[in-house]
């Protein structure tokens, strides 16, 4: 009999990830009431959107709760679900209308990007569901939840994958100037990322193609934003990218924590 992914996960301790998470959820909820707008994540908001304002501060809010909560052991289950909760209303709302009605490249990186940190909140709150969400919400917290949640992962690693070939301008443009081989490394990384999304999608090699992704994104992270902030800049969008980035390696490291009863070169299992 195989071991059920969900019967060998932690309950409460959900790793490193959990953490980053938290303090990056809570980060975005002060970039967001002290910026006054929407903070990274829940941002591209249409302008026509009904009590906008109000949105605003309330995800605001919500991501600073969250990331506070995730850090309470006796609100950590609850704080997942909201988190969960709020962000698949958010790609159901905001993101899928907005592909539909005009699918560019534009409004298919925030939906993506969306994509990634669901699939997180997602794995997140598989680790931390207690009796009461796996006995009314089972379909969400048991294995099959945490395969669509990898799936839904894989999807948005495509995409940052291609984004790397449809516009390589962007990734140009911020790589260091000490870096060698520009452009190499914009198709490198392009390359991984579509590596990644495969082996997470096939589990195979899927537990080193998380954490790999999850190093690259905090390389992104160390090497690009974090010395602009560290010279001085003021720049909102600096800063908002800043976060972003810091958020999508928590989500990257909380679904490669997801992997750690796994063998590192495990294949899928044949049926």
């Amino acid at each position: 009999m195989t071991q059920s992914i969900t019967a060998s996960r932690p309950i409460r301790i959900a790793g490193a990830g959990h953490v980053l998470l938290a303090v990056t959820y809570s980060g975005l909820g002060v970039f967001g009431l002290i910026k006054g707008d929407f903070p990274p994540v829940w941002d591209s908001v249409p302008a026509n959107v009904p009590a906008r304002l109000a949105l605003v501060y309330l995800c605001a809010v919500l991501s600073l709760a969250s990331g506070v909560g995730l850090l309470v052991p006796r609100a950590a289950a609850l704080a997942a679900r909201v988190l969960f909760a709020c962000l698949l209303l958010w790609m159901l709302l905001f993101r899928l209308p907005q592909v539909i009605l005009s699918p560019t490249f534009g409004v298919f990186w925030p939906a993506f990007v969306t994509a990634a940190v669901l699939a997180g909140a997602w794995t997140l709150y598989i680790h931390l569901a207690d009796d009461w969400d796996r006995l009314r919400l089972g379909f969400l917290t048991g294995d099959k939840g945490l395969r669509i949640a990898r799936a839904v992962y894989a999807l948005a690693l495509f995409f940052f994958g291609a984004a790397h070939f449809i516009d390589p301008h962007d990734t140009l443009t911020l790589e260091p100037a000490w870096l060698p081989w520009h452009v190499f490394w914009a198709y490198f990384f392009g390359c991984t990322f579509i590596a990644a999304g495969l082996a997470v999608l096939t589990n195979l090699f899927a537990r080193v193609a998380a954490a790999l992704t999850t190093l690259q994104l905090a390389l992104f992270t160390c090497l690009v934003w974090v010395p602009m902030i560290a010279a001085g800049s003021k720049d909102a969008f600096v800063w908002s990218e800043t976060i972003l980035s810091a958020a999508l390696t928590a989500n990257a490291w909380v679904v490669a924590d997801s992997y750690r009863a796994l063998p590192w070169l495990a294949f899928p299992k044949r049926k």
